[in-house]
């Protein structure tokens, strides 16, 4: 599945004077085959259960293909990398960025809204964690749009509203609607967080803790909730395995 931006303008006023290299800034993965169960099988979970609503890769690419310009499309990209809630997203500046060394990440702030109990931090307080940035792809795109757009260190990359970017996506899903394609799960910014989580744990063996610690969850039962469709989606790799037993041939059954 090939999916090509649309345009090449970062959307603060730039304009890129060649395409991005690579071409989108998410290289879904897999083939059609694959995608083709997968997504049957993640259907399947999200009408029987209450887990997390979230899109596969080859989804991802579809939506990020349909927004206009390297402002929306590296914001939802970041979404998609990062696994940040949109309010960590929207507050991230170019200094947040860690890229020039062999182990690219991004620092997330979250507001810490809760009382405080011992050890943890006071109501108000911002706790920051690091996330590792794991596709060279996308590290190379964002050193490419920082470079481009020449924010001061300190500035809002996206400095817009959570409602400015619910209308982007709105305007994304009419876009593939008016291509024929309808996503199951509506697109909120919040849908890339899942995303995210899931896409790590079918791609690779993530220890939950560690996915825990990159979304902040200060419980791991918050993380534990993308564990209700894991078992259905890993099937999708093993499709075929065989469970029956002929009884001709069997050493059990077979007289003395």
């Amino acid at each position: 599945m090939q999916i090509t931006p649309l345009t090449h303008h970062t959307g603060h006023g730039h304009a890129l004077g060649h395409p991005l290299q690579g071409g989108p800034l998410v290289r879904p993965a897999g083939n059609p085959e694959q995608w083709r169960v997968a997504t049957a099988l993640r259907n399947l979970a999200i009408a029987h259960t209450d887990a997390p609503r979230y899109l596969l890769a080859h989804e991802v690419g579809a939506v990020l293909a349909m927004l206009p310009d390297l402002q929306r499309r590296f914001l939802v990209a970041t979404l998609w990398n990062s696994g940040a809630r949109i309010n960590e997203a929207l507050a991230l500046t170019p200094g947040d960025f860690e890229l020039d060394g062999g182990r690219p990440f991004v620092v997330l702030r979250t507001l810490k809204q809760r009382s405080r109990g011992k050890g943890r931090p006071r109501a108000g307080d911002t706790v920051k964690r690091l996330v590792p940035l794991l596709d060279p792809q996308y590290a190379q795109q964002a050193r490419e749009y920082l470079a481009t757009v020449k924010l001061a260190r300190g500035a809002r990359i996206w400095p817009v509203t959570d409602q400015t970017v619910r209308n982007w996506l709105k305007e994304a899903e009419a876009a593939l609607r008016g291509r024929g394609i309808t996503l199951v799960v509506a697109l909120t910014p919040h849908v890339f967080r899942h995303s995210y989580a899931m896409h790590l744990l079918l791609c690779g063996n993530l220890h939950i803790k560690r996915l825990q610690a990159y979304l902040g969850h200060r419980s791991l039962k918050s993380t534990e909730v993308y564990t209700q469709v894991l078992a259905l989606d890993a099937a999708a790799s093993e499709i075929g395995l065989s469970f029956s037993v002929a009884n001709e041939g069997n050493p059990l059954l077979l007289g003395g």
